[in-house]
């Protein structure tokens, strides 16, 4: 595609990837233990909406549509997009192409306080004290992560990065305390976090993660122009305006509503906000807005597509969905890590 113009990347990869979204749908929608054709999904769908009052061609149809599998291809959707869109904010807040919600620590930060209400029993004021927990606590490593990697005004990248590392140490020392300290229904919750899955999503957290993607997506996209400022580095931002400080704050209130939205639901899920912004930024280039746009459909493709195989790859089992997307992802991160250092001619 690169012999193509600009334009006609954007068309070609927006209208690909709607397409592609959209086949995903429909396909995860009719895989399963219980097999239905892509025109009973469609006619399902209208039925749902009110504008189709035709009957089932097969028994259970609707109910196994609308009660199992399209909340998890919405939570799926959100949680790829959110996650995508997360990690295009955190790479140019941190002009750092390895920065990543799962590098830097804050998805393992919200598992942890999602842990941390499981064991210590503050499940008992609500039922979404666990979602509570884990924005604060992802917040809270968002910030660590932030205020460790500024020295002299400045960002450290190096730092940056080895202060991820530590926090996902920490979080997982952490982690394994509590999974030793708990009782077994505390455990099996916890290895839920760790391992990500959708399994048993359902409409009412749906209801909760739409409003918060929507409202940080559209913040992001806000930021979008502000953002592309940031490539020419902090002072170079500075002489055209740009409140530096100010803006990494509301980028940072902006990726941890995403991410901690999509963990304190489904749990860890990684390298889905480092793998996808690459791919799109390799077709339309770096301008945000379009990027963000094109890692959230791209975002949403991935996770249909790992959560269609996580159903579908062993017969009668339900893989963990974050162990799949971090099999892709290790090795796209070790590729990334090499391609980086050979352009930058090294690390020292």
């Amino acid at each position: 595609m690169r012999g193509l113009r600009p334009r006609t990347r954007s068309t070609l990869l927006f209208g690909g990837l709607a397409v592609a979204l959209v086949a995903g749908v429909v396909v995860s929608a009719g895989a399963g233990q219980l097999p239905v054709p892509p025109h009973e999904v469609w006619n399902s769908l209208l039925r749902g909406l009110g504008l189709s009052d035709a009957p089932e061609a097969l028994p259970n149809t609707d109910s196994a549509l609308w009660n199992i599998r399209f909340p998890r291809i919405a939570m799926a959707l959100l949680i790829g997009a959110a996650l995508a869109m997360a990690g295009t904010v955190m790479q140019a807040i941190f002009a750092n192409p390895l920065a990543e919600p799962g590098v830097v620590g804050v998805s393992s930060g919200a598992a942890l306080g999602a842990a941390a209400a499981i064991v210590l029993g503050w499940t008992a004021f609500g039922d979404w004290v666990t979602a509570i927990a884990a924005f604060l606590a992802g917040l809270g490593a968002t910030l660590v992560v932030y205020l460790a990697s500024r020295a002299g005004g400045r960002t450290e990248v190096v730092t940056l990065v080895l202060t991820g590392i530590a926090i996902n140490a920490f979080a997982g020392g952490a982690l394994a305390f509590l999974t030793f300290i708990g009782d077994t229904g505390s455990r099996e919750e916890i290895v839920f976090w760790q391992l990500g899955s959708l399994n048993g999503a359902r409409w009412p957290e749906v209801a909760v993660m739409l409003p918060l993607v929507i409202a940080a997506g559209i913040a992001a996209l806000l930021l979008g122009r502000t953002l592309d400022l940031f490539s020419l580095g902090e002072r170079g931002a500075r002489h055209l305006g740009v409140r530096v400080e100010t803006v990494r704050i509301v980028s940072i209130v902006v990726v941890a509503v995403l991410v901690c939205s999509a963990v304190a639901f489904a749990g860890i899920i990684a390298f889905v906000g480092l793998i996808v912004p690459h791919l799109m930024r390799m077709v339309i280039g770096p301008a945000h807005r379009p990027l963000l746009v094109a890692s959230a459909l791209g975002g949403a493709l991935l996770l249909i597509a790992a959560d269609l195989a996580a159903r579908t790859m062993v017969p009668m089992a339900d893989l963990p969905i974050g162990m799949l997307t971090s099999i892709i992802g290790g090795p796209f991160f070790f590729w990334l890590l090499r391609r980086t250092r050979r352009r930058s001619g090294g690390w020292g």
